[in-house]
């Protein structure tokens, strides 16, 4: 199960389990007394949902060490989250939703298919809705086994768990990486994210239009198709993430705020408490909490 770091109230109540050695299937119920909005951390499973009740109204999402803070998309009746990815969800709407959640275990699923699967920026857009008849399925009858088990369950889930592995393998190699409609291509949105992991100096447009071949016009245009947000914010966010890795560290705050370009360590702090709520000392003393407990 993953971790819930949630900003508003979501209780979850598992109504229906079955386990075996590669995958976990739940009937769960969530209970929103306000419209949502959690994370849901790390894992080192897939996790696959398919609604049985409708979502909250506007559902949508974020794959927080990927995308910018200001895009969040469309989240339809059933998405998968990739191993060791933190899942940022929201919805308008507040009740009572249930759900077939089934966690298929990443490395036994990777050693089925072969090799890890390349989670570039379409395929984990394209997670967020998956459009295959037979995962729906699978996960339908997944659902009606955790609520009445019978003869030989073990078997039947460990066989439908295998079915969803070979089909989700399936359905990521047809995604095409291809850029969005007015986008930049994904080979280019690839270069833009490598460039700033690195931890140095930030980019400035004319660095980036360069390294894409392509004009600062049709950079920031086609950038802002892609990601719903501007470079400029996307950069910002960029160097937040890139200073929550390296406070995981011993590394001094000071040290930490020239290593990716700010002039000054309140600087630093200023922009990181701006964009978190919290200095970077205090995101370092949670981080340390939560890994006592």
């Amino acid at each position: 199960m993953p971790v819930m770091d949630t900003l508003r109230p979501v209780e979850m109540t598992v109504q229906a389990e079955l386990t075996v050695p590669i995958a976990t299937a739940q009937v769960v119920q969530f209970t929103m007394a306000d419209p949502s909005n959690c994370i849901m951390q790390k894992r080192s499973g897939y996790w696959l949902d398919l609604c049985l009740t409708p979502r909250p109204i506007n559902t949508r999402a974020c794959y927080r060490d990927h995308w910018g803070p200001h895009r969040f998309e469309r989240v339809g009746d059933m998405f998968l989250v990739p191993p060791g990815e933190a899942f940022h969800v929201k919805g308008d709407g507040a009740g009572v939703q249930s759900s077939i959640i089934c966690e298929l275990r990443g490395d036994a699923i990777n050693q089925w298919l072969g090799s890890d699967i390349d989670w570039n920026d379409r395929r984990l857009e394209a997670s967020l809705d998956i459009s295959s008849n037979t995962v729906r399925h699978l996960l339908r009858r997944l659902a009606e086994e955790a609520r009445n088990p019978g003869l030989g369950s073990a078997m039947l889930v460990e066989c439908i768990a295998g079915q969803l592995a070979i089909e989700l393998g399936r359905y990521c190699e047809a995604v095409v990486d291809a850029p969005c409609s007015g986008g930049l291509a994904a080979w280019r949105l690839r270069l833009i994210d490598e460039r700033l992991r690195e931890v140095r100096e930030p980019p400035t447009l004319t660095e980036l239009a360069a390294l894409c071949n392509i004009s600062v016009r049709q950079l920031t245009r086609g950038f802002r198709a892609s990601r719903g947000c501007s470079i400029g914010e996307y950069v910002v966010q960029s160097r937040i993430e890139s200073a929550k890795r390296l406070l995981d560290r011993d590394e001094s705050v000071k040290s930490i705020a020239y290593s990716i370009g700010f002039s000054s360590t309140s600087s630093f702090s200023y922009a990181f408490r701006r964009a978190t709520g919290l200095t970077p000392r205090q995101f370092r003393q949670r981080v340390l909490q939560r890994m006592r407990h």
